[in-house]
């Protein structure tokens, strides 16, 4: 009476034990393709405008979901190919700033604390680098309407930064994906915040 055991390793051929091994060696290779160059990249920061939250030689991975399938957030790090005119010769294509103003924001600032508002509503940034006596995070004073389909993206450290407020406002097409942990160097890992508590109490567009 058959009892449904297995048989001993030994009588299973050989070829069958090399198939299976190639099967999950190439499924292996091909989700880890399919993750790098469809849900997961990383990137390599060469310049200051992000200081203090993202420093040069630190690397990021970025979630290229966003904003396919995961929409945009305000305080969002992202990574975007140049629109045109943003980077020099060389420099390669894709930058790293955050999201300020989502299409139909209006962003403006500076109010008397020296903070910039979106729709109104002021908001506190922890992460911006400010000029030694100073309390604005920004340099000049500006009020600007995001057009329809665009975003408006500054870096953190505001008074280093060719952002938005030089540059203009920036496609939603052309946006990467969102950048979500530093990686590298290992002393510098870390998730990367979006300082939601703030960010969610900006109303939106009228």
């Amino acid at each position: 009476m058959e009892n449904g055991a297995v048989e001993p390793s030994e009588s299973r051929p050989r070829w069958r034990f090399l198939r299976d091994l190639v099967i999950i060696v190439v499924a292996a290779l091909l989700a880890s393709f399919l993750v790098k160059a469809y849900l997961v990249r990383s990137f390599y920061i060469p310049s200051a405008s992000m200081e203090n939250t993202l420093l040069i030689g630190d690397r990021v991975l970025v979630n290229e979901l966003v904003p396919g399938v995961v929409p945009l957030q305000r305080g969002d790090v992202i990574v975007f190919q140049d629109p045109g005119g943003w980077l020099g010769a060389g420099q390669g294509d894709d930058l790293i700033k955050r999201v300020i103003g989502l299409p139909g924001d209006t962003v403006s600032c500076c109010d008397a604390e020296g903070r910039l508002s979106v729709n109104g509503h002021a908001v506190d940034e922890p992460y911006v680098v400010l000029q030694p006596g100073s309390d604005r995070v920004a340099q000049t004073d500006f009020s600007v309407a995001v057009p329809k389909g665009h975003l408006w993206v500054m870096g953190d450290n505001r008074y280093d930064s060719a952002d938005s407020r030089l540059h203009g406002s920036v496609p939603v097409s052309d946006v990467v994906g969102r950048a979500f942990v530093t990686t590298w160097p290992v002393s510098r890992w870390s998730v990367l915040s979006r300082d939601a508590d703030d960010w969610d109490r900006v109303p939106d567009p009228s």
